[in-house]
């Protein structure tokens, strides 16, 4: 498994219109486009970090995990995603090292790309994305 680089960093809101305030307007970031992914019941906008960036993802729905999460936690850090060159390699290899595995094979995230996630108990208490 050969991990490219980080490609994000996602940090759960609960309006994105006003966490923009910050990571546009206070830090300068640019938001370079917003995406609704059906699948994943939630918004996503996208601010570019050098070769990596910031994802704030709201909620779209009441029922959905982020909002479960949001409703726990609240906002903040959701988790980190690697860029890797093969997917279902990657799993391969994981799932031989007995790490724990949300998604056993890749689903479709945002910008039609393909994600996969591993359990925050494998990894320290993070949540990681995998994403090809």
């Amino acid at each position: 498994m050969a991990i490219k680089k980080i490609d994000h960093i996602a940090i759960v809101v609960p309006d994105i219109d006003a966490a923009l305030a910050f990571w546009r307007d206070a830090l300068g970031l640019e938001l370079s486009h917003r995406e609704e992914v059906p699948e994943q019941e939630s918004l996503i906008a996208f601010l570019p970090a050098g070769e990596s960036e910031v994802e704030l993802v709201e909620p779209t729905t009441a029922t959905s995990g982020i909002a479960r999460y949001v409703a726990r936690r609240g906002p903040g850090m959701h988790h980190i995603c690697f860029e890797v060159d093969d997917i279902e390699a990657a799993l391969a290899r994981l799932k031989e090292q007995g790490v724990q595995l949300i998604n056993e094979e890749p689903t479709i995230g945002a910008n039609g790309k393909r994600v996969a996630f591993i359990h925050p108990k494998s990894a320290g208490g993070v949540l990681v994305e995998l994403y090809e």
